[in-house]
């Protein structure tokens, strides 16, 4: 109890620090106008300390400061023979009503900002139950990965990605529902969910991508939703075997993935391009896949539409292909590192658009 006596005063100054500025204030106003005199009276202006706590702090930091503020009132109407004058009683009952007001108004405030607190936990919580971050390791791969919302009090998007391990291998998706608000929310979640029902099964990846477009264009919302039959979803779900250097790709309409190996940086664009999830009868009857070479000590980056349609204060996108060739990162953790802090840069923290990003590395042989 002694131990925790000097810890607790000490905190209870520190929390009221801020406070100093408002008391300098009042004491100011108070100096000031007990050197004017009766000719130039201040005294009013003690409301301005009261107003300015209720900005930051709460109601009790609020009343200490009015009841400071009023006292100073006090002192320097009775200096100043001030009582007794109507003015001077009609001014303290202002001050008085004033810092009831704010009081009110700082209770308000910090009642609000509990309710923000709380929904930006809920938030944050469905975004890691619709978002899972990726493991670190899977299998013979690395992996890293992002997700930034274009609404900075947002915690989830429209963009999606997921990872599921099968027999000797692992599956990604990386995708992006059109459209922003809830509607796009829905629908991320519900392709992401049937990715996880699916993708831990055996069947190949066309019938995977069958499912998933099912799945799309079912949709959670209702049928008279206005903008229903323009939702759909640009996504790639790769197949990547544990023992052969090679990827499998399913494109539908999303921006190509990048290998990134010797140097280079190759863009793995389909054969033969197929529209996005979730368009119904205009879903091709099966899906394309593509094979490419993923060698021991290869990084595959996967990435939205955010990134390189993200751009600058002259209106230019981020040039995705230039940065990576100029840092021939290979380590997963530190390329997406790297990219986030260079994207934040560029756009000056100014996304227009959701982000998700994935860079898979396969361990050296």
């Amino acid at each position: 109890m002694r131990a925790d006596g000097p810890v607790r005063s000490r905190s209870w100054w520190r929390d009221r620090a801020p406070l100093l500025p408002a008391f300098a204030l009042i004491l100011v106003i108070g100096a000031a106008d007990f050197i004017n005199g009766p000719l130039v009276h201040l005294g009013p202006l003690f409301s301005v300390a009261t107003a300015t706590t209720a900005c930051f702090a709460g109601p009790g930091e609020v009343a200490i400061i009015g009841t400071v503020a009023i006292t100073s009132y006090v002192v320097v109407g009775v200096s100043e023979t001030w009582r007794g004058v109507a003015e001077y009683e009609m001014q303290l009952s202002s001050l008085i009503m004033i810092m009831g007001v704010m009081m009110l108004v700082s209770a308000l405030r910090e009642r609000n900002r509990r309710e923000l607190t709380i929904v930006r936990s809920v938030a944050e919580t469905a975004q890691r139950v619709l978002m899972r971050p990726l493991p670190v390791r899977v299998g013979p791969l690395r992996i890293a990965s992002l997700y930034l919302t274009a609404e900075q009090e947002a915690r989830i998007g429209g963009d999606l990605f997921g990872a599921a391990r099968i027999a000797r291998g692992t599956r990604l998706i990386i995708g992006d529902v059109r459209g922003k608000g809830l509607a796009a929310v829905d629908t991320a979640a519900l392709v992401v969910g049937a990715f996880w029902a699916a993708a831990h099964q055996r069947s190949p990846l066309c019938e995977l991508l069958t499912f998933l477009d099912g799945a799309a264009a079912v949709g959670p919302a209702s049928c008279d939703d206005p903008g229903r039959a323009e939702r759909f979803v640009t996504a790639a779900v790769l197949d990547i075997p544990d023992e052969e250097p090679r990827v499998h790709v399913a494109n539908r309409g999303h921006p190509p993935p990048l290998l990134l190996a010797r140097g280079k940086v190759t863009e793995l664009a389909a054969g033969r391009p197929a529209p996005p999830l979730g368009l119904g009868d205009l879903a091709p009857i099966e899906a394309e896949v593509d094979t490419f070479p993923f060698g021991p000590g290869d990084v595959l980056f996967l990435y939205t539409d955010g990134v390189i349609e993200a751009r600058d204060a002259g209106g230019e996108f981020y040039p995705l292909q230039e940065r990576l060739r100029r840092w021939r990162e290979d380590d997963p953790e530190r390329l997406v590192e790297r990219l986030h802090a260079d994207l934040c840069a560029y756009t000056d923290e100014r996304l227009d658009d959701d982000v998700a990003i994935i860079a898979v590395r396969r361990a050296p042989a």
